[in-house]
């Protein structure tokens, strides 16, 4: 994996740059839109190339390892074929499904052993183990094994968990260099800072994961219910710490809003689960604010889903129609949400390495942000 620094904003610590793999390029800032299982949810991977056409995507190692499991994956020969997608793949290590599964999980300095969501059977992941299943499902970026603590969380115990995160993360490297490839393509591991909202702890975090010198660094912990400034400042501080020579990736995050607040920290990459999650519950965001499709005002509505045409549905349809869609709960209206709102995420985020090249973004992002904090 190679990035390049293209260009960087005189007014804030915005940049603009490009990671090449194997799979293809990925132009930053960038979001990854979320294909838990193989898949994003209500997408075919035609519209999802044409329409939404993200450089990369993400799956989730928890999930994966569950249903199919990555044998079987390695046996269609690597995740990208299993789900024929030909660009980049991010997989998660697992590490957050198994904090979301706080009342079915035990953590210990060796791993954690955790009770599936789906039948109840019990497994073990180690750092080891965890690299060895993302070796095996074959993305071209996977993530270290940490512990991601809840907000709030003590102080203590963010520290300790720090630290194991630390230990964990050496072992990661050491199963990931000293085990042979399983594709005829380089994968690239990525380490995590943590450290919840103690500034000392973030510092320390940074600093250790910087001199790891990995390809690329993560930053973990601050999409777990913390106030949106708390994760504004741990961002800031760790982004001046990070090598400026690597790109950053805000794991978790989040709204239209916080994209544009983090990428004028200096954030390259993020991923959420918000486009899709929101669509299927009937949130649209738009450039002007955002729309809840489900509301009465919409019903007589024949105007096109959002003018500004960042995909096909936007002109296809009307609101009046998608509100339909809804109160009928015809799985058509979740699949024209979810298109939209990823697209305008997407363009989102390469709208604003427009406006950083052109030397434009900080004006641009406060207008932007103005808008968007509108309920339409």
């Amino acid at each position: 994996m190679i990035f390049n620094l293209d260009s960087k904003d005189l007014n804030t610590k915005a940049r603009a740059g490009t990671i090449k793999t194997e799979h293809g390029v990925i132009e930053t800032p960038i979001f990854i839109p979320v294909g838990t299982a193989a898949t994003v949810k209500g997408v075919h991977q035609r519209d999802l190339e044409n329409e939404i056409n993200p450089d990369i995507i993400l799956s989730n190692t928890y999930h994966l390892f569950l249903r199919p499991g990555a044998e079987i994956i390695k046996n269609a020969g690597g995740i990208h074929k299993f789900m024929s997608w030909n660009r980049p793949i991010l997989t998660d290590s697992g590490g957050y499904q198994v904090y979301s599964l706080s009342a079915n999980r035990k953590i210990n300095e060796e791993g954690v052993e955790f009770k599936s969501h789906i039948d109840g059977s019990y497994h073990f992941f180690s750092p080891e183990r965890a690299i060895k299943i993302q070796k095996s499902i074959g993305a071209d970026i996977i993530m270290a094994f940490d512990e991601c603590t809840p907000y709030p969380c003590e102080y203590n115990y963010a520290e300790k968990s720090m630290h194991m995160t630390h230990r964990w993360l050496k072992r990661c490297f050491k199963e990931f260099n000293n085990t042979p490839s399983v594709y005829d393509y380089s994968q690239t591991l990525f380490p995590i800072v943590q450290g919840s909202v103690y500034k000392d702890l973030r510092v320390q975090s940074a600093e250790f994961i910087s001199s790891i010198e990995a390809e690329g660094n993560a930053i973990g912990g601050l999409s777990v219910g913390e106030p949106a400034e708390e994760m504004y400042a741990m961002t800031e501080l760790v982004c001046d710490i990070l090598p400026k020579s690597k790109p950053r990736y805000l794991m978790g995050v989040g709204t239209p809003i916080n994209l544009l607040e983090n990428i004028a920290l200096g954030v390259d990459m993020f991923d959420c689960v918000m486009p899709s999650r929101n669509a299927r519950n009937g949130m649209l965001f738009t450039s002007m604010g955002t729309i809840n499709i489900k509301n009465e005002k919409w019903k007589n509505n024949f105007e096109v889903i959002d003018l500004d045409d960042h995909c096909f549905v936007d002109l296809n349809y009307s609101k009046a129609y998608l509100r339909h869609l809804f109160t009928t709960k015809e799985a058509l209206g979740r699949q024209i949400a979810t298109i939209h709102n990823l697209a305008f995420y997407i363009w989102l985020v390469r709208e604003a390495r427009k406006q950083i090249i052109s030397g434009n973004f900080s004006k641009w992002k406060i207008k932007m942000v103005n808008n968007m904090n509108n309920k339409l």
